[in-house]
Protein backbone atom coordinates (compact mmCIF):
# COMPACT_ATOMS: atom_id res chain seq x y z
CA UNK A 1 0.00 0.00 0.00
CA UNK A 2 0.93 3.24 -0.97
CA UNK A 3 2.35 5.66 2.07
CA UNK A 4 -0.23 8.25 3.08
CA UNK A 5 0.67 11.64 2.15
CA UNK A 6 1.30 13.79 5.15
CA UNK A 7 -1.60 16.53 6.43
CA UNK A 8 -0.47 19.69 7.99
CA UNK A 9 -1.50 19.63 11.23
CA UNK A 10 -1.44 23.37 11.62
CA UNK A 11 -3.24 24.31 8.74
CA UNK A 12 -5.79 21.84 10.04
CA UNK A 13 -9.67 23.01 11.66
CA UNK A 14 -9.06 21.12 14.58
CA UNK A 15 -8.62 24.14 16.95
CA UNK A 16 -6.72 23.19 19.34
CA UNK A 17 -6.63 26.41 21.24
CA UNK A 18 -10.27 25.80 21.73
CA UNK A 19 -10.40 24.79 25.80
CA UNK A 20 -14.01 23.65 25.41
CA UNK A 21 -12.97 20.45 23.39
CA UNK A 22 -11.92 17.87 26.04
CA UNK A 23 -8.57 15.56 24.96
CA UNK A 24 -10.73 13.35 23.74
CA UNK A 25 -12.46 15.30 21.08
CA UNK A 26 -9.45 16.55 19.91
CA UNK A 27 -7.82 13.50 19.15
CA UNK A 28 -10.85 12.37 17.32
CA UNK A 29 -10.97 15.45 15.25
CA UNK A 30 -7.80 15.04 14.24
CA UNK A 31 -8.08 11.12 13.78
CA UNK A 32 -10.92 12.92 11.24
CA UNK A 33 -8.07 15.01 10.03
CA UNK A 34 -5.55 12.16 8.87
CA UNK A 35 -9.19 10.43 7.41
CA UNK A 36 -9.63 13.60 4.92
CA UNK A 37 -12.21 15.46 6.63
CA UNK A 38 -12.44 18.63 9.30
CA UNK A 39 -15.17 18.50 11.86
CA UNK A 40 -18.50 19.86 10.82
CA UNK A 41 -20.81 18.68 13.84
CA UNK A 42 -20.97 18.93 17.44
CA UNK A 43 -19.46 15.85 19.30
CA UNK A 44 -22.67 15.59 21.94
CA UNK A 45 -23.29 11.66 21.83
CA UNK A 46 -21.66 9.88 25.05
CA UNK A 47 -21.39 5.71 24.33
CA UNK A 48 -24.71 5.58 26.15
CA UNK A 49 -26.57 8.06 24.04
CA UNK A 50 -24.79 6.34 20.61
CA UNK A 51 -26.16 2.64 21.99
CA UNK A 52 -29.33 4.50 22.38
CA UNK A 53 -29.35 5.93 19.29
CA UNK A 54 -28.41 2.35 17.63
CA UNK A 55 -31.48 0.75 19.32
CA UNK A 56 -33.89 3.12 18.67
CA UNK A 57 -33.32 2.86 14.90
CA UNK A 58 -33.65 -0.64 15.17
CA UNK A 59 -36.78 -0.49 17.40
CA UNK A 60 -37.64 -4.15 18.07
CA UNK A 61 -41.16 -3.84 19.47
CA UNK A 62 -42.12 -1.92 16.59
CA UNK A 63 -40.43 -4.62 13.87
CA UNK A 64 -41.68 -7.57 16.01
CA UNK A 65 -45.32 -6.31 15.89
CA UNK A 66 -45.33 -5.37 12.24
CA UNK A 67 -43.39 -8.05 10.53
CA UNK A 68 -45.19 -10.58 12.90
CA UNK A 69 -47.96 -11.55 9.56
CA UNK A 70 -44.29 -13.05 7.83
CA UNK A 71 -43.72 -15.47 9.90
CA UNK A 72 -47.33 -16.06 10.31
CA UNK A 73 -47.75 -17.25 6.72
CA UNK A 74 -44.70 -18.85 6.19
CA UNK A 75 -45.02 -21.57 8.93
CA UNK A 76 -46.89 -20.58 11.87
CA UNK A 77 -45.10 -21.24 15.39
CA UNK A 78 -42.00 -23.08 13.69
CA UNK A 79 -41.45 -19.80 11.62
CA UNK A 80 -42.03 -17.29 14.79
CA UNK A 81 -39.18 -18.97 16.86
CA UNK A 82 -36.85 -20.23 14.28
CA UNK A 83 -37.68 -18.00 11.12
CA UNK A 84 -35.83 -15.51 13.59
CA UNK A 85 -33.33 -16.89 15.56
CA UNK A 86 -31.32 -18.47 12.17
CA UNK A 87 -31.08 -15.07 9.98
CA UNK A 88 -29.99 -13.46 13.12
CA UNK A 89 -26.73 -15.46 12.93
CA UNK A 90 -26.00 -14.39 9.75
CA UNK A 91 -27.22 -10.72 10.04
CA UNK A 92 -24.30 -10.55 13.32
CA UNK A 93 -21.67 -11.55 10.47
CA UNK A 94 -22.87 -8.29 8.61
CA UNK A 95 -22.69 -6.20 11.59
CA UNK A 96 -19.14 -7.33 13.32
CA UNK A 97 -17.71 -6.85 9.86
CA UNK A 98 -19.46 -3.30 9.66
CA UNK A 99 -18.62 -2.86 13.19
CA UNK A 100 -14.81 -3.64 12.30
CA UNK A 101 -14.69 -0.56 9.37
CA UNK A 102 -16.39 2.20 11.22
CA UNK A 103 -13.89 1.37 14.05
CA UNK A 104 -11.15 1.80 11.21
CA UNK A 105 -12.38 5.02 9.73
CA UNK A 106 -15.24 6.88 12.10
CA UNK A 107 -16.51 9.68 9.57
CA UNK A 108 -19.84 10.58 8.52
CA UNK A 109 -19.43 9.27 5.09
CA UNK A 110 -19.32 5.93 6.32
CA UNK A 111 -19.88 3.16 4.40
CA UNK A 112 -19.59 5.49 1.34
CA UNK A 113 -16.20 6.00 2.61
CA UNK A 114 -15.67 2.51 3.94
CA UNK A 115 -15.81 1.01 -0.54
CA UNK A 116 -13.83 3.94 -1.49
CA UNK A 117 -10.72 2.82 0.89
CA UNK A 118 -11.38 -0.73 0.22
CA UNK A 119 -11.67 -1.03 -2.93
CA UNK A 120 -8.46 -1.25 -5.11
CA UNK A 121 -7.72 2.80 -6.85
CA UNK A 122 -9.50 1.66 -10.25
CA UNK A 123 -12.61 0.79 -9.00
CA UNK A 124 -12.53 3.47 -6.21
CA UNK A 125 -14.98 5.71 -7.67
CA UNK A 126 -17.26 2.92 -8.91
CA UNK A 127 -17.32 1.23 -5.37
CA UNK A 128 -18.44 4.70 -3.50
CA UNK A 129 -20.96 5.16 -7.02
CA UNK A 130 -22.85 1.91 -6.11
CA UNK A 131 -22.37 2.09 -2.35
CA UNK A 132 -24.02 5.68 -2.04
CA UNK A 133 -26.62 4.89 -4.74
CA UNK A 134 -27.75 1.53 -2.90
CA UNK A 135 -27.79 3.07 0.26
CA UNK A 136 -29.88 6.03 -0.22
CA UNK A 137 -32.49 3.90 -2.14
CA UNK A 138 -32.38 2.01 0.95
CA UNK A 139 -32.97 4.56 3.27
CA UNK A 140 -35.30 6.24 1.64
CA UNK A 141 -38.02 3.61 1.26
CA UNK A 142 -36.80 2.07 4.86
CA UNK A 143 -38.16 5.47 6.08
CA UNK A 144 -41.36 5.34 4.48
CA UNK A 145 -41.81 1.44 5.09
CA UNK A 146 -41.43 2.17 8.78
CA UNK A 147 -43.64 5.36 8.67
CA UNK A 148 -46.06 3.27 7.22
CA UNK A 149 -45.69 0.39 9.78
CA UNK A 150 -46.73 3.54 12.26
CA UNK A 151 -49.38 4.22 10.58
CA UNK A 152 -50.58 0.87 10.64
CA UNK A 153 -50.22 0.60 14.03
CA UNK A 154 -52.15 4.20 15.04
CA UNK A 155 -54.62 2.62 12.12
CA UNK A 156 -54.97 -0.69 13.85
CA UNK A 157 -55.23 0.98 17.26
CA UNK A 158 -58.16 2.92 16.50
CA UNK A 159 -60.07 -0.40 15.02
CA UNK A 160 -59.13 -1.83 18.49
CA UNK A 161 -60.12 1.31 20.57
CA UNK A 162 -63.70 1.63 18.64
CA UNK A 163 -64.53 -2.33 18.50
CA UNK A 164 -64.21 -2.16 14.95
CA UNK A 165 -66.70 0.55 14.06
CA UNK A 166 -64.09 3.07 12.84
CA UNK A 167 -61.52 1.42 9.59
CA UNK A 168 -60.15 4.52 8.25
CA UNK A 169 -60.10 5.06 4.36
CA UNK A 170 -56.59 5.03 2.03
CA UNK A 171 -56.33 8.38 2.27
CA UNK A 172 -56.78 8.90 6.07
CA UNK A 173 -54.05 6.75 6.09
CA UNK A 174 -51.87 8.37 3.95
CA UNK A 175 -52.61 11.52 6.16
CA UNK A 176 -51.31 10.15 8.94
CA UNK A 177 -48.12 9.03 7.08
CA UNK A 178 -47.23 13.16 6.04
CA UNK A 179 -48.31 13.98 9.74
CA UNK A 180 -45.39 11.34 10.92
CA UNK A 181 -42.79 12.16 8.25
CA UNK A 182 -43.48 16.11 9.03
CA UNK A 183 -42.94 15.27 12.46
CA UNK A 184 -39.57 13.02 12.00
CA UNK A 185 -38.06 15.91 9.52
CA UNK A 186 -38.90 18.64 12.33
CA UNK A 187 -37.33 16.64 15.02
CA UNK A 188 -34.59 15.58 13.20
CA UNK A 189 -33.97 18.90 12.15
CA UNK A 190 -32.99 19.53 15.99
CA UNK A 191 -29.65 20.70 17.23
CA UNK A 192 -27.51 17.25 18.01
CA UNK A 193 -28.34 17.60 21.90
CA UNK A 194 -31.50 17.77 21.42
CA UNK A 195 -31.31 14.18 19.68
CA UNK A 196 -28.87 13.00 21.72
CA UNK A 197 -31.07 13.61 24.71
CA UNK A 198 -34.16 12.21 23.05
CA UNK A 199 -32.85 8.68 22.25
CA UNK A 200 -32.13 7.73 25.94
CA UNK A 201 -36.04 8.81 26.35
CA UNK A 202 -36.89 6.69 23.33
CA UNK A 203 -34.86 3.79 24.41
CA UNK A 204 -36.72 3.90 27.32
CA UNK A 205 -39.99 3.53 25.81
CA UNK A 206 -38.83 0.93 23.71
CA UNK A 207 -37.44 -1.68 26.11
CA UNK A 208 -40.40 -0.96 29.23
CA UNK A 209 -42.62 -2.05 26.02
CA UNK A 210 -41.17 -5.02 24.71
CA UNK A 211 -40.46 -6.71 28.12
CA UNK A 212 -43.71 -5.26 29.14
CA UNK A 213 -44.98 -7.22 25.80
CA UNK A 214 -42.64 -10.23 26.56
CA UNK A 215 -43.76 -10.57 30.32
CA UNK A 216 -47.64 -10.19 29.56
CA UNK A 217 -48.04 -12.18 26.19
CA UNK A 218 -46.00 -15.31 28.07
CA UNK A 219 -47.83 -14.83 31.45
CA UNK A 220 -51.82 -14.18 29.77
CA UNK A 221 -51.08 -17.11 27.55
CA UNK A 222 -50.69 -20.20 29.81
CA UNK A 223 -52.29 -22.98 28.57
CA UNK A 224 -53.41 -22.04 24.98
CA UNK A 225 -50.23 -22.99 23.42
CA UNK A 226 -47.82 -26.10 24.39
CA UNK A 227 -44.12 -25.96 24.40
CA UNK A 228 -44.20 -28.65 21.63
CA UNK A 229 -46.69 -26.59 19.24
CA UNK A 230 -44.95 -23.34 20.19
CA UNK A 231 -41.71 -24.43 18.75
CA UNK A 232 -41.98 -27.01 16.16
CA UNK A 233 -45.60 -27.06 15.18
CA UNK A 234 -45.75 -25.86 11.09
CA UNK A 235 -48.15 -24.60 9.17
CA UNK A 236 -47.80 -23.00 5.60
CA UNK A 237 -50.40 -20.25 4.04
CA UNK A 238 -48.15 -18.86 1.94
CA UNK A 239 -49.10 -20.49 -1.47
CA UNK A 240 -46.03 -22.26 -2.20
CA UNK A 241 -45.84 -25.96 -1.98
CA UNK A 242 -42.23 -26.54 -0.95
CA UNK A 243 -42.10 -25.60 2.82
CA UNK A 244 -38.92 -24.99 3.10
CA UNK A 245 -39.16 -22.12 0.64
CA UNK A 246 -42.00 -21.06 2.42
CA UNK A 247 -40.11 -21.20 5.77
CA UNK A 248 -37.50 -19.45 4.01
CA UNK A 249 -39.71 -16.55 3.37
CA UNK A 250 -40.05 -15.79 6.98
CA UNK A 251 -36.45 -14.35 7.15
CA UNK A 252 -38.13 -11.19 5.27
CA UNK A 253 -39.02 -10.05 9.36
CA UNK A 254 -35.91 -10.31 10.64
CA UNK A 255 -34.30 -8.57 7.49
CA UNK A 256 -36.35 -5.69 7.84
CA UNK A 257 -36.20 -5.29 11.51
CA UNK A 258 -32.53 -5.40 11.61
CA UNK A 259 -31.94 -2.53 9.08
CA UNK A 260 -30.17 0.75 9.41
CA UNK A 261 -27.80 0.06 12.42
CA UNK A 262 -25.35 1.57 10.03
CA UNK A 263 -26.23 4.66 11.87
CA UNK A 264 -23.90 4.24 14.66
CA UNK A 265 -21.37 4.95 12.02
CA UNK A 266 -23.01 7.45 10.26
CA UNK A 267 -23.15 9.40 13.22
CA UNK A 268 -19.26 9.05 14.29
CA UNK A 269 -18.11 12.77 13.66
CA UNK A 270 -21.42 13.60 16.05
CA UNK A 271 -19.90 10.98 18.96
CA UNK A 272 -16.96 10.91 21.50
CA UNK A 273 -14.14 8.98 21.24
CA UNK A 274 -16.26 7.72 17.78
CA UNK A 275 -13.51 4.85 16.89
CA UNK A 276 -14.81 2.89 19.84
CA UNK A 277 -18.36 3.82 20.51
CA UNK A 278 -19.50 3.35 17.12
CA UNK A 279 -18.80 -0.31 16.89
CA UNK A 280 -19.91 -1.31 20.40
CA UNK A 281 -23.30 0.78 19.58
CA UNK A 282 -23.64 -0.97 16.27
CA UNK A 283 -23.01 -4.57 17.96
CA UNK A 284 -24.78 -4.02 20.70
CA UNK A 285 -27.82 -2.75 19.10
CA UNK A 286 -27.81 -5.38 16.67
CA UNK A 287 -27.90 -8.32 19.19
CA UNK A 288 -29.87 -6.35 21.79
CA UNK A 289 -32.73 -5.99 19.03
CA UNK A 290 -31.90 -9.99 18.09
CA UNK A 291 -32.32 -11.27 21.56
CA UNK A 292 -35.12 -9.30 22.64
CA UNK A 293 -37.17 -10.30 18.89
CA UNK A 294 -36.19 -13.74 19.62
CA UNK A 295 -37.85 -13.74 22.90
CA UNK A 296 -40.94 -11.00 21.66
CA UNK A 297 -41.44 -14.01 18.76
CA UNK A 298 -41.14 -16.59 21.13
CA UNK A 299 -44.00 -15.21 22.99
CA UNK A 300 -46.00 -14.44 20.67
CA UNK A 301 -45.97 -18.62 19.62
CA UNK A 302 -47.63 -18.95 23.09
CA UNK A 303 -50.31 -16.64 22.49
CA UNK A 304 -51.09 -17.69 18.73
CA UNK A 305 -54.41 -19.41 19.27
CA UNK A 306 -54.96 -20.35 16.48
CA UNK A 307 -52.78 -19.59 13.20
CA UNK A 308 -55.38 -20.19 10.68
CA UNK A 309 -57.91 -17.84 12.61
CA UNK A 310 -55.15 -14.99 13.01
CA UNK A 311 -54.44 -15.23 8.98
CA UNK A 312 -58.11 -14.11 8.65
CA UNK A 313 -57.42 -11.17 10.69
CA UNK A 314 -59.71 -8.11 9.39
CA UNK A 315 -57.40 -6.35 11.06
CA UNK A 316 -54.44 -4.27 8.92
CA UNK A 317 -51.81 -5.73 11.34
CA UNK A 318 -52.64 -9.30 13.20
CA UNK A 319 -50.74 -9.08 15.76
CA UNK A 320 -53.58 -7.00 17.73
CA UNK A 321 -55.56 -10.03 17.38
CA UNK A 322 -53.68 -12.16 19.41
CA UNK A 323 -53.17 -8.79 22.15
CA UNK A 324 -56.70 -8.63 22.55
CA UNK A 325 -57.00 -12.18 22.78
CA UNK A 326 -54.71 -12.27 25.20
CA UNK A 327 -54.70 -8.77 27.33
CA UNK A 328 -58.20 -7.88 26.67
CA UNK A 329 -59.07 -4.15 25.06
CA UNK A 330 -57.48 -2.27 27.97
CA UNK A 331 -54.30 -4.10 28.16
CA UNK A 332 -53.92 -4.26 24.63
CA UNK A 333 -54.14 -0.35 24.05
CA UNK A 334 -52.17 0.15 26.40
CA UNK A 335 -49.31 -1.50 25.30
CA UNK A 336 -50.11 -0.93 21.46
CA UNK A 337 -50.18 2.78 21.96
CA UNK A 338 -46.68 2.81 23.40
CA UNK A 339 -45.07 0.42 20.75
CA UNK A 340 -46.78 3.18 17.97
CA UNK A 341 -45.28 6.34 19.77
CA UNK A 342 -41.98 4.50 18.81
CA UNK A 343 -41.99 4.84 15.05
CA UNK A 344 -42.84 8.19 15.07
CA UNK A 345 -22.38 14.48 -4.07
CA UNK A 346 -23.53 11.17 -5.77
CA UNK A 347 -27.21 12.92 -5.69
CA UNK A 348 -28.41 15.61 -7.46
CA UNK A 349 -27.85 19.12 -6.03
CA UNK A 350 -25.43 17.38 -3.46
CA UNK A 351 -24.07 20.43 -2.70
CA UNK A 352 -27.56 22.50 -1.35
CA UNK A 353 -28.65 18.92 0.39
CA UNK A 354 -25.47 18.48 2.15
CA UNK A 355 -24.98 21.74 3.73
CA UNK A 356 -24.86 21.86 7.84
CA UNK A 357 -27.19 24.55 9.12
CA UNK A 358 -24.88 26.55 11.22
CA UNK A 359 -27.37 27.17 13.78
CA UNK A 360 -28.11 23.53 14.54
CA UNK A 361 -25.01 22.07 13.14
CA UNK A 362 -27.20 19.00 11.53
CA UNK A 363 -27.84 18.66 7.47
CA UNK A 364 -30.97 20.11 7.63
CA UNK A 365 -31.36 20.01 3.98
CA UNK A 366 -30.91 16.93 3.60
CA UNK A 367 -33.24 15.27 6.22
CA UNK A 368 -36.17 17.04 4.48
CA UNK A 369 -35.16 16.13 1.07
CA UNK A 370 -34.96 12.46 2.27
CA UNK A 371 -38.53 12.89 4.04
CA UNK A 372 -39.81 14.36 0.81
CA UNK A 373 -38.95 11.23 -1.10
CA UNK A 374 -39.75 9.21 1.30
CA UNK A 375 -43.16 11.17 1.73
CA UNK A 376 -43.63 10.33 -2.16
CA UNK A 377 -43.07 6.97 -1.90
CA UNK A 378 -45.57 6.67 0.61
CA UNK A 379 -48.21 7.35 -2.07
CA UNK A 380 -47.70 3.20 -2.83
CA UNK A 381 -48.89 2.83 0.47
CA UNK A 382 -52.42 3.02 -1.11
CA UNK A 383 -51.47 -0.82 -2.32
CA UNK A 384 -50.52 -3.28 -0.07
CA UNK A 385 -48.53 -5.21 -2.60
CA UNK A 386 -46.95 -2.14 -4.25
CA UNK A 387 -46.09 -1.14 -0.29
CA UNK A 388 -44.62 -4.71 0.87
CA UNK A 389 -42.63 -4.72 -2.52
CA UNK A 390 -41.31 -1.52 -1.28
CA UNK A 391 -40.12 -2.66 2.09
CA UNK A 392 -38.36 -5.75 0.05
CA UNK A 393 -36.68 -2.80 -1.98
CA UNK A 394 -35.44 -1.21 0.95
CA UNK A 395 -33.62 -4.21 2.65
CA UNK A 396 -31.85 -5.09 -0.64
CA UNK A 397 -31.18 -1.79 -1.14
CA UNK A 398 -29.77 -1.17 2.30
CA UNK A 399 -27.71 -4.10 2.94
CA UNK A 400 -25.88 -4.52 -0.90
CA UNK A 401 -24.32 -0.82 0.59
CA UNK A 402 -23.72 -2.98 3.99
CA UNK A 403 -21.46 -5.85 1.78
CA UNK A 404 -19.92 -3.92 -0.63
CA UNK A 405 -17.42 -2.15 1.52
CA UNK A 406 -17.00 -5.90 3.60
CA UNK A 407 -16.27 -7.30 -0.01
CA UNK A 408 -13.95 -5.09 -0.98
CA UNK A 409 -12.90 -5.33 2.91
CA UNK A 410 -11.62 -8.92 2.11
CA UNK A 411 -10.71 -9.22 -1.43
CA UNK A 412 -8.39 -5.99 -2.45
CA UNK A 413 -8.31 -3.73 0.93
CA UNK A 414 -6.59 -7.08 3.02
CA UNK A 415 -3.59 -5.44 3.01
CA UNK A 416 -4.15 -1.87 3.24
CA UNK A 417 -6.99 -1.98 5.76
CA UNK A 418 -5.77 -1.22 9.09
CA UNK A 419 -7.50 -2.67 12.16
CA UNK A 420 -9.19 0.01 14.84
CA UNK A 421 -10.13 -0.49 18.66
CA UNK A 422 -12.66 -3.36 17.54
CA UNK A 423 -11.26 -5.91 15.13
CA UNK A 424 -11.84 -9.65 14.07
CA UNK A 425 -8.22 -10.52 14.12
CA UNK A 426 -8.05 -13.69 12.13
CA UNK A 427 -11.92 -14.46 11.74
CA UNK A 428 -12.08 -11.13 9.83
CA UNK A 429 -11.90 -12.68 6.19
CA UNK A 430 -14.48 -15.88 7.05
CA UNK A 431 -16.92 -13.44 8.46
CA UNK A 432 -16.77 -11.03 5.73
CA UNK A 433 -17.32 -14.07 3.62
CA UNK A 434 -20.12 -15.28 5.27
CA UNK A 435 -21.62 -11.66 5.28
CA UNK A 436 -21.56 -11.00 1.33
CA UNK A 437 -22.44 -15.03 0.56
CA UNK A 438 -25.79 -14.52 3.17
CA UNK A 439 -26.73 -11.29 1.23
CA UNK A 440 -26.35 -12.40 -1.75
CA UNK A 441 -28.87 -15.46 -1.15
CA UNK A 442 -31.22 -12.68 0.56
CA UNK A 443 -31.25 -10.59 -1.81
CA UNK A 444 -32.66 -13.23 -4.24
CA UNK A 445 -35.09 -13.91 -2.25
CA UNK A 446 -36.63 -10.96 -1.30
CA UNK A 447 -37.26 -10.44 -5.32
CA UNK A 448 -39.95 -13.63 -4.78
CA UNK A 449 -43.67 -13.07 -3.99
CA UNK A 450 -45.33 -14.47 -1.34
CA UNK A 451 -47.41 -16.93 -3.28
CA UNK A 452 -46.70 -19.56 -5.91
CA UNK A 453 -49.01 -18.59 -8.37
CA UNK A 454 -48.80 -14.75 -8.21
CA UNK A 455 -50.68 -12.39 -10.33
CA UNK A 456 -51.47 -8.92 -10.32
CA UNK A 457 -52.57 -8.46 -6.46
CA UNK A 458 -49.65 -10.47 -4.89
CA UNK A 459 -46.79 -10.13 -7.53
CA UNK A 460 -43.69 -8.62 -5.76
CA UNK A 461 -42.69 -5.76 -7.40
CA UNK A 462 -39.20 -4.95 -5.59
CA UNK A 463 -37.51 -6.34 -8.43
CA UNK A 464 -39.05 -2.82 -10.83
CA UNK A 465 -38.16 -0.58 -7.92
CA UNK A 466 -34.37 -1.89 -7.56
CA UNK A 467 -34.21 -2.09 -11.63
CA UNK A 468 -35.62 1.31 -11.68
CA UNK A 469 -32.63 2.90 -9.49
CA UNK A 470 -29.99 0.68 -11.02
CA UNK A 471 -30.65 1.63 -14.75
CA UNK A 472 -30.97 5.13 -13.55
CA UNK A 473 -27.45 5.34 -11.41
CA UNK A 474 -25.77 2.59 -13.87
CA UNK A 475 -26.48 5.05 -16.97
CA UNK A 476 -25.56 8.29 -14.67
CA UNK A 477 -22.19 6.75 -14.28
CA UNK A 478 -21.69 5.22 -18.13
CA UNK A 479 -22.84 8.47 -19.74
CA UNK A 480 -21.21 11.28 -16.98
CA UNK A 481 -20.29 10.47 -13.69
CA UNK A 482 -17.01 8.19 -14.66
CA UNK A 483 -15.65 11.31 -15.77
CA UNK A 484 -15.75 13.52 -12.86
CA UNK A 485 -16.90 11.25 -9.89
CA UNK A 486 -13.96 10.56 -8.27
CA UNK A 487 -15.12 9.29 -4.61
CA UNK A 488 -14.83 11.00 -1.28
CA UNK A 489 -13.82 14.78 -1.29
CA UNK A 490 -11.31 15.60 1.25
CA UNK A 491 -12.70 18.96 2.75
CA UNK A 492 -9.43 20.15 4.24
CA UNK A 493 -7.62 20.37 0.79
CA UNK A 494 -5.38 17.79 1.30
CA UNK A 495 -5.68 13.86 0.05
CA UNK A 496 -5.12 11.73 2.17
CA UNK A 497 -5.18 7.68 2.69
CA UNK A 498 -7.02 5.94 5.39
CA UNK A 499 -5.34 5.65 8.68
CA UNK A 500 -6.37 3.18 11.42
CA UNK A 501 -7.53 4.72 15.13
CA UNK A 502 -4.97 2.70 16.25
CA UNK A 503 -2.48 5.96 14.62
CA UNK A 504 -4.33 8.66 16.66
CA UNK A 505 -1.88 11.06 18.21
CA UNK A 506 -1.89 11.11 22.02
CA UNK A 507 -2.90 14.18 23.03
Amino acid sequence: MASSKEVDLNSQSVDDSDETLSAVHRADNVLLTKLGYKSEFKREFSLLETIAFSLAILAVSCGTTTGYSYPLLSGGHFAMVWGWFIPCIFITCVAASMAELASSMPTSAGLYYFSAKMASEKRSALASWITGWSNITGQVTLICSINFSCTELTTTGITLATDGAVVLSPAASFGILLAIHLTQAILCSAGTRVLARMTVLVLFVILATTIGSIVSLLVCSRGMVTPKDAFTKFENNTGWSNNVWAFILAFTSPMWSLTGYDSAAHIAEETTNAALAAPIAIMVGVLGTEILGWLMFIAASFATYSVPDIVQSKLVLPMGDVYLAVLGKKGTLALWWSIAFLQDNALPGSRWWKRVNPHTQTPVNAVWFVMALSAICGVLSFSMTAFNSLASASVIGLYISYVTPIYYRITSGRDKFKPGPFHLGRWSVPIGTTAVVWVAFMVVMLLFPYTQTADAETMNYSLVIVMAVFIFAAGSWVFSARHWFTGPIPNIGAKVESLSSEEKPEC
